[in-house]
This record gives structure tokens, sequence and C-alpha cells, in this order.
């Protein structure tokens, strides 16, 4: 039925049946047969036919402004699926803790500028959580923290768009050293359990003899640092995150024997998401630059 009404459509556009076999490449008799189809199966009549050329009925002039409707309905439709159409809509993006920081604010404004018909939608959550509402359709996307060679769960899907090395820091001048028998031993603020690089420390510090004092739990990075900075705790921080919040002057890095923590930074999907896979694409590259610019440069 769509396309006999976009015969009507052309009809009323053209003027007479004539124009409309033109526009639409058609024969005047294909055309009249599609209009006459169209009336069979509305079961009404569409147009005065009492008068040379044919003109739409009152009642012909309704059903084409409902049949423009459907076909820009159509026609969005056709775009919404179409990776060579221009981003637009709403993207809903979804941030790992350990990655939910100002300088994702540049990628995300670099997206916005490029595809100002791209709306987005923020939301920061537990990884576990952000697959769930991925899985849910309740997210397109999501920006998490990974350990190196992991991938989320299928039937997601896994992009690895950056390596992060996640570094034990103290406050500049403190008094813990780094050897695992001091760290044992001092007060830490980290990530709440569940977390894989909080996971990793704790396992390290186990083995070595020990159980880690933690006196902190929480998601926020930042307030990690300020923890850190002020000598509250020591903390599990990325190494690019230091850099970028130019924190080398104020905190000392520690790195124990056998302690090497890296994290892969992905974009996770549940499938292809049409027009907006441009937008996606730039999203992917402007993180990886973020990476890569952050100077990572720590005391070895």
């Amino acid at each position: 039925m769509l396309d006999d009404l976009r015969a009507l459509a052309e009809f009323a556009q053209a003027g007479s049946i004539a124009g409309a076999a033109d526009r639409l490449f058609r024969t005047p008799s294909a055309i009249t047969r599609q209009l006459q189809r169209l009336e069979a199966s509305l079961g009404a009549e569409l147009l005065d036919r009492s008068v040379k050329p044919p003109r739409l009925n009152p009642l012909g002039s309704r059903v084409l402004e409902q049949a423009r409707d459907l076909l820009r309905r159509q026609e969005a439709l056709k775009s919404l699926v179409s990776s060579d159409a221009e981003p637009h809509g709403l993207l809903r993006i979804g941030l790992t803790h350990p990655l939910s920081v100002g300088a994702l604010v540049e990628p995300i404004r670099a997206l916005t500028e490029r595809y100002p018909k791209v709306r987005l939608q923020l939301l920061s959550e537990l990884s576990r959580g952000l697959f769930n509402r991925l899985l849910e359709g309740e997210l397109d996307l999501a920006a998490v923290a990974l350990p190196v060679g992991r991938t989320a769960p299928p039937p997601l899907l896994t992009t690895i768009v950056a390596t992060d090395r996640v570094e034990i820091v103290q406050r500049a001048g403190g008094k813990v050293d780094g050897e695992w028998k001091s760290l044992g031993r001092a007060p830490w603020v980290l990530n709440p359990f569940g977390c894989f690089l909080r996971a990793h420390l704790v396992d390290q510090i186990e083995r070595a003899g020990f159980t880690p004092m933690i006196v902190a739990e929480i998601h926020n990075v930042h307030l990690q640092l300020a923890f850190v900075q002020s000598g509250y705790a020591v903390g599990l921080l990325p190494a690019s995150f230091i850099a970028r919040n130019n924190s080398l002057n104020t905190v000392e890095v520690l790195r124990p024997s056998s302690f090497d923590l890296h994290m892969s930074v992905a974009i996770v999907r549940a499938g292809q998401l049409g027009a907006l896979e441009k937008a996606v694409e730039l999203l992917e590259h402007s993180i990886r630059d973020v990476f890569e610019v952050a100077d990572p440069r720590t005391p070895a």
C-alpha cells in the first residue's frame, strides 16, 4: 500500500496522472492502476473524475495528509537503520565509574558539535549493571574498564580502544615505602567490592602475607585522589588520570615487586546502531585520543 500512497502523493503534487507518471518514471496507465488499487483497498473513491483532469475529492485530500505522514515516517525508519545517513536521535551512553572523569567531556562535546542532531543521555554505573542495561535495550553503548585480554560477556560486542596502567599512589612525601610489608600496614582508599582492580591488588597483598586495611570504599576517582593527596590513605588510580589532573607533583607512585596492573578501556554494545554508527566511531576515536595524549610519566 505504501507504493500506492506514494503514487497518490505524487499525483497531488504534479496535478495530473501524466505528471505523477513522469515523477515516478512509470507509465500513466500504471499510475491509474495504483490509484484504483488504493481506492479498492480503502473502499472509497479518492478522486473526482467528473472533471478533467481528475482531482482529489475532500476525502482524498484527507487521505493524502495521512499518506504524506506515513511516507515521512517510512523515510525516517530507513534513515534510522542506514549507516550512511547523518547521525541523529538519542544516543544512550553508559560509563563505568573508573571512566566517569572530566577527560571524557571533550570526546562527548566533540561528538555533539560534529553531529548536532544527536542527543546524548549519560549514565554512570558498575560494569555489570551497564551490561544488563545493554542487554535489556536500555543503553546503546557503554564505555567500561576491563581486565586486559578480557571482553564483555556474549552476546555483547567489545571494541578495545585503549590500555592504561594502574598505579599505587600515596601523598608526595608520604611514609609508605614500595614494599608489600609497608603497603600491608597502610590504610587504603579503593573501589568497593566487585572491582577487578581492587581484587588484583588485594590478592597480591594477601599473597605477600598481609591483609589490607581498607578505610574508605569510593567509586569516584576524583574523591579517591583527594583522599590520597590529603595523606588519609594510599590509593589505586589509573596513570592517565593522575597525569591529566596534574597530580604527579602531589602524589608519589609506589611500585612493589611483581606489581604490574593494567586495564583495557572498551566500548561495549549489543549490536549495530544504524545511523548512529558514525557517532559511535567518532566517540571511539576521541576516547582513544584522550588516553594517547595523556602523559603517563611516573617514577620507575
